[in-house]
């Protein structure tokens, strides 16, 4: 597969001369349902848009495009507004504007980033990137084998948001709406604590932490709110549900294979899981905030947290059709997380060459 080097510039048209920032007060006289853009994503949404059609948006700057903790660039289509903290681009006849996303996503452009304390991505030096640009039709014959994979993570990730919405809307209707509406549980349901159906454990500081995922340092570290690294050995091998205990709260995680918990982690385990997962979800833990320079909560105070406590039989009952389809969701994620490998491991040898797709008929 030929490839030939272009500036970014020669492939691509500008359109950051059409940006407008908002202010967060001007955004909130103007609530609307127009997604509202940054460096990083949607951060709000107004009642008019800039912009209508496909664009690649780029982060112009952010901590996120040194750390690359996510995608720096993203692609965006319909009605939308952008503020002054991504490059807004479409492509010209030399490449596709999906390629062009896969191939900055999966370039080091560490070399075109100034600034320490706030990096930045200027649009002279994002302009003077070299691109290595093959022909279009294998441009599209690359799109086609790593967009079918992505096209499967954004499907199960569809999926995953209606089984949470059913198992969501299940609890609801079994505990919460008997109480607003008729005010009477059965005699067999009490009032009780957090502690009364599942225990609590602080989470511990990994013997050794790396960023990448080796053949030596396969266990994921689980910090407050995700995945943070990866250690040599869990401390954590069977169910259990991950939340904040220093920092980030209020983010749910669910780990039904071996990980490290981390320091600043609460571990909750109980023989009613998905039960225990949808109280965790309701809980108001800005409220039970003990920290005044860094967000602290408790063990003792998630321990004191009022619970309702129905009889064995209904929680038992509940477990077992919100299990099932937690089930599915769970393997879904398995799904996506091997789905990502293949994709991350595949997009450099497509890029470079190492993979030749000229000859594939697609």
């Amino acid at each position: 597969m030929k490839s030939e080097i272009f500036r970014f510039d020669e492939v691509t048209e500008n359109y950051d001369r059409m940006r407008v920032p908002l202010s967060s007060i001007q955004r909130k006289n103007r609530g609307g349902k127009y997604r509202y853009y940054g460096a990083q994503g949607v951060i709000d949404y107004v009642d008019d848009y800039i912009f209508d059609g496909e664009y690649l948006l780029i982060a112009e700057d952010g901590e996120n495009l040194k750390s690359h903790k996510q995608n720096i660039a993203q692609l965006v289509k319909g009605k939308f507004w952008v503020n002054n903290h991504a490059h807004i681009l479409r492509n010209n006849s030399k490449c596709d504007l999906h390629y062009l996303y896969y191939l900055i996503n999966s370039m080091d452009l560490s070399g075109y980033i100034t600034g320490s304390a706030q990096p930045k991505l200027s649009q002279t030096n994002m302009n003077a990137i070299p691109l290595a640009i093959p022909q279009i039709n294998d441009q599209r014959k690359i799109i086609s084998i790593i967009g079918a994979l992505d096209d499967k993570i954004y499907l199960n990730n569809e999926i995953n948001k209606n089984l949470e919405q059913q198992v969501s809307s299940l609890y609801q209707a079994q505990f919460e709406d008997i109480i607003q509406y008729d005010g009477i549980c059965p005699s067999s349901w009490k009032k009780g604590i957090l502690s009364d159906i599942a225990s609590l454990a602080s989470g511990k500081r990994p013997p050794m932490k790396s960023s990448e995922k080796t053949d030596i340092s396969k266990t994921p570290i689980v910090g407050a709110a995700s995945v943070m690294g990866f250690t040599s050995e869990p401390n954590h091998i069977n169910k259990i549900l991950v939340t904040g205990r220093v920092g980030t709260h209020g983010v749910i995680q669910r780990f039904n294979s071996p990980c490290w918990t981390s320091d600043n982690t609460l571990v909750i385990t109980s023989d009613f899981y998905e039960y225990t997962y949808q109280i965790l979800q309701r809980i108001d833990y800005h409220a039970m905030n003990r920290g005044s320079t860094q967000p602290l909560i408790t063990q003792g105070d998630m321990n004191k947290v009022s619970v309702l406590l129905p009889d064995k039989e209904t929680l038992q009952q509940y477990e077992n059709t919100a299990g099932q389809l937690m089930a599915m969701y769970d393997a879904n994620l398995l799904e996506n997380t091997k789905l990502a490998e293949l994709r991350d491991s595949l997009l450099p040898q497509l890029m470079s060459g190492e993979l030749d797709v000229s000859d594939i008929d697609i």
